[in-house]
């Protein structure tokens, strides 16, 4: 395989990983009530709800004019993502949406020849694919305290949103596609 179907195949992949992280996030999401998004678990930790301020405003700063401008925006409040607002679950989806839009609308528009680029975050440069490895490595981190919160709410009334305990050797055993993930290709 040559460097430009390599790089292809690493943007589909990457594309396909973070669709099937949000989608779990959404399953989460759906188990939940409208208190249960702003649930803090400690005075250190932070609720689903600024969790989701935080992920979406860091999309929206990233990936803005992500080839072209630092991702650091000038803009950005980044402070005031950590700030609990009393958003309900619908404004809570809006703000979720908007910075998925943002992310997976700037990962569909690079190309092969955008992974050898450079680009900046916080004046420090990175590759394109650093860049990609990063945030992925960051949100799947956010996705799954979001995950951690909503079975403890949840406890014994959680959904399992991956292979259920001790149900591991019957999913082995199926013949239907091992990675979910595949589904988003």
């Amino acid at each position: 395989m040559d460097i430009m179907n390599t790089g292809s195949e690493f943007l589909k992949t990457s594309i396909a990983r973070l669709k099937y992280y949000k989608d779990l996030s959404e399953k989460a999401f759906a188990q939940l009530s409208e208190e249960d998004f702003h649930y803090q678990p400690n005075s250190e930790s932070n609720s689903i709800a600024v969790i989701i301020q935080h992920m979406s405003g860091n999309m929206l700063s990233r990936w803005t004019n992500f080839l072209s401008e630092d991702g650091e925006k000038e803009w950005r409040t980044r402070d005031d993502e950590f700030e609990e607002h009393i958003y309900n679950k619908q404004q809570l989806m809006k703000i979720w949406e908007d910075g998925w839009k943002c992310f997976l609308d700037a990962l569909e528009g690079l190309k092969e020849n955008d992974l050898v680029k450079n680009v900046m975050i916080r004046n420090e440069p990175l590759s394109v694919i650093d860049a990609i490895i990063r945030q992925v490595a960051h949100y799947t981190y956010h996705i799954g305290q979001i995950i951690y919160i909503g079975k403890i709410l949840r406890d014994k009334d959680w959904k399992s949103l991956s292979i259920p305990r001790n149900h591991s050797a019957q999913y082995n055993k199926s013949d239907s596609i091992k990675d979910p993930a595949k589904k988003f290709k």
